[in-house]
């Protein structure tokens, strides 16, 4: 079981999926954030390693447990299964969805923020 939050976004799904796969933007958009970065270069596959930084400044090894090109990726941190980021394509933009784990609902509203500031950034 998961809990999720979604958002209409009035930008292409490519722009959107760009913004959700460049670690480089994570800190743009994701409010635990300030860092981060692959292992390896490349961009996010399934099986990609690398490190984050929190907002409390721990650096933590995340790795992708799943990944749809395009459409979906997942992650652990630090070993612990975390958000899903979903991209679907609908009329004149997308629709953008965050899944958190059973036992992670407090978590949504960093996750609402985080789409907030990924529509900002898609539709300037």
């Amino acid at each position: 079981m998961t809990f999720s939050v979604s958002r209409r976004v009035a930008a292409p799904t490519e722009d959107v999926w760009a913004l959700l796969t460049d670690t480089g933007k994570w800190p743009d958009w994701g409010p635990s954030i300030t860092d981060a970065g692959p292992a390896t270069a490349g961009g996010l596959a399934l099986g990609s390693r690398g490190k984050v930084r929190t907002v409390v400044g721990a650096a933590l090894p995340y790795t992708v447990t799943a990944f749809e090109p395009g459409r979906y990726w997942a992650w652990s941190v630090a070993g612990i299964p975390a958000t899903g980021h979903r991209v679907i394509a609908q009329d004149g933009g997308c629709l953008v969805t965050f899944t958190v784990p059973w036992w992670a609902p407090a978590y949504l509203p960093v996750c609402a923020l985080a789409l907030r500031r990924i529509e900002r950034l898609a539709t300037r």
